[in-house]
């Protein structure tokens, strides 16, 4: 059975994580692209998905919990 406090987790985890990943991403990103590599527009638009991935593989694993696996 999952808790509460596991689901508060995958959620500070997630958030923390995802942000810091994220905002490293854009933030090189955006100074690549300001200093004309196109390099930095990769990283800009890579940088929500690799936020979000982190948060997406935590809900995966605790939802296999759930199911039984």
């Amino acid at each position: 059975m999952i808790t509460r406090d596991e689901i508060l987790w995958l959620g500070i985890i997630a958030g923390l994580s995802g942000g810091l990943i994220g905002g490293i991403l854009l933030g090189v990103g955006i100074n690549l692209a300001m200093a004309g590599l196109w390099i930095g527009l990769l990283l800009l638009v890579l940088g929500v998905p690799a936020a979000a991935a982190v948060g997406w593989l935590l809900a995966r694993r605790l939802a296999s919990r759930l199911n039984g696996g």
